[in-house]
Order: C-alpha cells, then sequence, then structure tokens
C-alpha cells in the first residue's frame, strides 16, 4: 500500500477538498512565516517558495510521505490580498472586490516520499463579483465567513450570490486545484514510491 500523503497545511477546507476527490491525507500544520510577496520576480515565483518552503518544513517529521503544500491569494488590480487580520481588514478587501474582477492565484508544490524529486504547479481564477450592497457586506462580515480566508471570501459555488461569473478551477478558489494536483498524482506515481539505497 503506497504511503498516505501529507497535506503540509491547517486548512480544513484544503483536507475537505482532498477528501472529497478520494484522497487519503493527514493534515500538518507548517507554521512557517510567510514572506512579503512583493518581493519576488512575480507572483508565481513567490507562491511556489511559499509551497515549497511549508512542504520542507513538515518533510522531516515524516519521513517516507509525501507531502503537498499550496499558498493561495487574491490579486485585485495588481494588490495581492491573503487573509484579512480583522473585520476591518476584511471590509477593506470586500469593498475592493465589489463589482470588478480579481484573480485568485494558487502556488503548490509536491515532494517525492523519497525526497528524490518535487513537482510545483500554478493556477489561477478569474472572478467577477457582483456590486454588494452595503446590506449584503454587512451580512456577510457579521456572519464571520471572512476569517481565514483568502481575500476574505469563502466561496459557495455553485450557487453563490455573490458571483456574478467565475472561470476556471472553482477548487482552486477554495485553497486547492484539484485537476492539477488530482492530474499530477495520477501521472507520476513515483511521488508515492520509496527506493532502498544502493548498498
Amino acid at each position: 500500500m503506497p504511503p498516505k500523503l501529507i497535506l503540509a497545511s491547517g486548512s480544513p477546507y484544503r483536507l475537505e477538498l482532498l477528501q472529497q476527490a478520494g484522497i487519503e491525507a493527514d493534515a500538518v500544520p507548517s507554521h512557517v512565516p510567510e514572506p512579503d510577496l512583493h518581493t519576488f520576480p512575480d507572483l508565481a515565483a513567490g507562491l511556489i517558495y511559499l509551497a515549497q518552503s511549508k512542504a520542507n518544513a513538515v518533510a522531516p517529521l515524516h519521513p517516507g510521505r509525501p507531502i503537498l503544500a499550496a499558498d493561495t491569494v487574491s490579486l485585485v488590480d495588481g494588490h495581492i490580498l491573503g487573509k484579512p487580520t480583522d473585520r476591518n481588514d476584511a471590509e477593506r478587501m470586500l469593498r475592493k472586490m465589489s463589482g470588478v474582477h480579481h484573480e485568485v492565484w494558487t502556488g503548490w508544490t509536491l515532494l517525492a516520499a523519497d525526497r528524490s524529486f518535487t513537482v510545483t504547479g500554478v493556477d489561477k481564477t478569474s472572478i467577477l463579483f457582483r456590486t454588494w450592497t452595503e446590506s449584503d457586506l454587512n451580512d456577510y462580515l457579521d456572519c464571520g465567513e471572512w476569517q481565514g480566508k483568502c481575500g476574505a471570501y469563502g466561496l459557495r459555488w455553485p450557487n453563490d450570490p455573490m458571483v456574478e461569473s467565475l472561470h476556471g478551477s472553482v477548487s482552486n478558489v477554495i485553497g486547492l486545484p484539484l485537476e492539477q494536483i488530482q492530474s499530477t498524482l495520477n501521472r507520476i506515481p513515483a511521488l508515492f514510491e520509496l527506493h532502498e539505497p544502493s548498498p
């Protein structure tokens, strides 16, 4: 039996996505400090670096098991939005996204069970939010669903009243581009293989 995947994340949403896809995994938070993504040559490079840092932090604690890590941000008019620090920060983010297009980017990495190689990728999804009323905004802030969510927003697909249109991976908005990850796991079974060292 191949070793079970380790998800280097404390996000219950990412773990739930894997479970819904039939991918068995144990979640292990990495507690890696997040760097300023503006310091990287481009957003994709920064997200992959952070995902690899998370995987590398967890790997020594779980030898012989493949590691999956990811990082997700929203991009609005060139501004990077991560998780809100409080209600006021969430309100700022939501007002910025009301009635406009934005992108959700996820960088991810898969570290092989024998640590001999990694596979990385980036996915992005384009979303257009409706123009929200003050009542819509306050109701959403009051429900607390913004907490711990990239861009202060939790997608309720397929009947999300706040979304005008979505192009790309729905699961990517929640935190993992399952289409890319499932394809990689199926295409590269060596991610789960352990090799005895040569004598």
